[in-house]
């Protein structure tokens, strides 16, 4: 069974960086990609970015030239650098594995953007 942990979030001022990432266990068979998405306090999930298994990118318009999703299939692993960053970046951060029959999330963690 596919699990993903999601670390690396914080407290961070306006125009800083951050580099989440998603640890994944269990087995990549039928996972077509990975994601990161976020929820703000009264809005719904979004989409931030995803990465399919073919390393083919995918980014939301508020944050195409800033986020970078990348993932490393030796270590399992999936990132998300995150440069600039603004106040309405504040949110919690979820990975996502999605495949055939599959749509497994992480608990998320905490992105706050504040001075």
């Amino acid at each position: 069974q596919v699990q993903l942990v999601e670390s690396g979030g914080g407290l961070v001022q306006p125009g800083g960086s951050l580099r989440l990432s998603c640890a994944r266990s269990g087995s990549s068979f039928g996972i077509y990609a990975m994601g990161w998405y976020r929820q703000a306090p009264g809005n719904e999930r979004e989409l931030v970015a995803t990465i399919t298994s073919g390393g083919s990118t995918n980014y939301a318009y508020s944050v195409k030239g800033r986020f970078t999703i990348s993932r490393d299939n030796a270590k399992n692993m999936v990132y998300l650098q995150m440069n600039s960053l603004q106040p309405d970046d504040t949110a919690v951060y979820y990975c996502n594995a999605r495949g055939p029959g599959l749509n497994r999330w992480g608990q998320g963690t905490q992105v706050t953007v504040s001075s």
